[in-house]
């Protein structure tokens, strides 16, 4: 069986002047999570689209679960679910309604239909406003059964284009929860998102699109240590002490580095840190800590955050999502 249950190569799209898509390759491996990430207007969306059969490219291949997205499209639109950026679902039936719904589009027996609509509205909290039209949900309401919609079938491939815009953060941590849940089940997700820490928290790995071409892609560890590498982060419990943790930090960094106080915006002040060459920097740090009789109440080695990769890979381009 073919590990990459997503391929597309070369794929192009252009919207009158607009090249959304310049050559994008992608991959993603069965049962994982991909996270692409891209500035406003990289193609991302454009990309979801051809993969889910809603759009032709220019040109290009793709293939979804080992089928052909523009040979078969039906046979791909069985095996994926699919949730795009704004909830698309009939405001004039019930939220139960609009579940079922879906599931006799898939062939399902009614009452399998309305077993599986039911365990979605549980899991998605819902229950309580099943017999209600969704047009009487708040916007949230109607992003979570969207959600559900796209999960009736218990599709092999799941697409989610900013699934969690709109919800509130427990919310948010919810739906990751559901994403956790169906890779632990045998699914693949490939999420766009405009939240970075969303991307660090799922993403087996991640893509970075700019300007309809992908520029990188790796894990989130990876893509930290391609554009910064480690710091070795220090807080001294004694604030007057300051000075010599400096020291100390200057002996174990990388050649040619000198330590800084950590005067970032946000951060309590009285930390100091020294980007460093290796992990053994931190096991060369703590014998000269005591040595030196120098208590800290923090000590440890940091990578880049994944807010620093993004500007750094894109040109510090703002990473809103709404895109092509």
């Amino acid at each position: 069986m073919d590990d990459l249950v997503v391929r597309a190569e070369g794929l192009r799209k252009r919207f009158g002047k607009t090249q959304a898509l310049d050559g994008v390759d992608l991959a993603m491996r069965r049962g994982t999570v991909l996270g692409v990430l891209g500035p406003n207007g990289a193609g991302k969306t454009t990309a979801v689209r051809v993969l889910a059969t809603l759009l032709r490219p220019d040109e290009g291949t793709a293939h979804v679960a080992g089928i052909d997205v523009l040979r078969e499209p039906q046979k791909v639109r069985r095996r994926i679910g699919l949730t795009g950026q704004y909830a698309s679902v009939d405001e004039d039936l019930t939220g139960t309604q609009n579940l079922v719904l879906i599931g006799q589009l898939l062939d399902l027996p009614t009452r399998e239909a309305k077993k599986r609509a039911a365990e979605l509205l549980e899991w998605f909290d819902l229950t309580e406003a099943a017999g209600r039209m969704a047009k009487t949900y708040s916007g949230g309401m109607r992003r979570r059964l969207d959600l559900a919609a796209s999960l009736v079938g218990r599709p092999e491939v799941i697409f989610l284009d900013e699934p969690t815009t709109g919800l509130d953060p427990a919310k948010r941590e919810d739906m990751w929860g559901v994403v956790r849940t169906q890779v632990a089940q045998g699914s693949s997700v490939l999420l766009t998102t405009q939240y970075l820490e969303e991307a660090d928290a799922l993403a087996d790995e991640i893509v970075v699109v700019n300007h309809g071409r992908v520029i990188a892609q790796d894990t989130p560890d990876g893509l930290k240590r391609r554009v910064g590498g480690q710091t070795l982060r220090i807080r001294p419990a004694d604030p007057e002490r300051l000075p010599d943790v400096l020291r100390i930090l200057d002996a174990v960094g990388a050649p040619g580095t000198t330590a800084t106080p950590d005067n970032s915006a946000g951060s309590r002040p009285g930390a100091a840190s020294v980007p460093v060459a290796a992990d053994t920097a931190l096991d060369d740090a703590i014998p000269a800590l005591r040595r030196a009789g120098v208590e800290f109440t923090e000590l440890g080695l940091h990578l880049p955050s994944l807010d620093e990769v993004f500007h750094t890979l894109t040109g510090g381009e703002k990473k809103t999502e709404a895109l092509v």
